[in-house]
Order: structure tokens, then sequence, then C-alpha cells
């Protein structure tokens, strides 16, 4: 596998852990039974992923980029969908997060 596939690879790692980390709120402690589908099947696809990037990319690098995809993405849907407060620290925050992302990215040594 080449470095960008391994990147494609890790951001849909973090897309489907977006999408597991939305369901856990959704799922309502499985009571929800769609959403406790949507919960295992980004799981899966998400580690699934990870791993494949993890391969070629450095862990720490790979993990960091994974968990701030998701955090920042799980971030604006709960502030844009969920009810969750937004606010400028907030947001200045997560735009932090964003750029500290790109850089690891970009210091990584497999860009």
């Amino acid at each position: 596998m080449n470095v960008q596939t391994a990147w494609l690879y890790l951001l849909l790692a973090g897309v489907f852990e977006i999408g597991f980390a939305t369901s856990i709120k959704l799922m309502d402690g499985h009571k929800h039974i769609p959403w406790s589908i949507a919960f295992y099947v980004c799981v899966i696809l998400s580690f699934g992923c990870l791993e494949q990037a993890a391969k070629v990319l450095p862990i720490g690098t790979a993990y960091a980029v994974w968990t701030g995809i998701g955090g920042v993405g799980v971030a604006i849907i709960g502030m844009a969908y969920l009810g969750d407060p937004i606010t400028p620290w907030r947001v200045f925050f997560l735009v932090l997060l964003m750029i500290a992302l790109i850089g690891l990215k970009v210091t990584s040594g497999h860009a």
C-alpha cells in the first residue's frame, strides 16, 4: 500500500469514528436498534481502516489524526444538530485542533 492510500484509509477511519461516536448518543442505550446497528458497523469499519493506515503511517500520527477527525467531526455534529453549545471558545479550540491535525500530517514524513 502506498502512503496516499494509507492517508485515505485514515480519513475513512476518522469518518467512521464520527459515525460510531454520534451513534452512541443516538442509540440511547441500545433502545434505537438502527442506531445500534450503525454504531457496530461504524466501529468495525473505523478500526479496520485505522489498522490499514497504521501499516504504513507512524502509529502515533495515525492515532492522533484518527481521534482528532472524530473529535472535531462529532463536536461539529453536536453543535449543528444535537443542541451542543456553540461558543466562540469552542469554535476557536476546534480550529486549533484542525490546525494541529494538519500539522501532524505535514510533519509526519509521510505526506
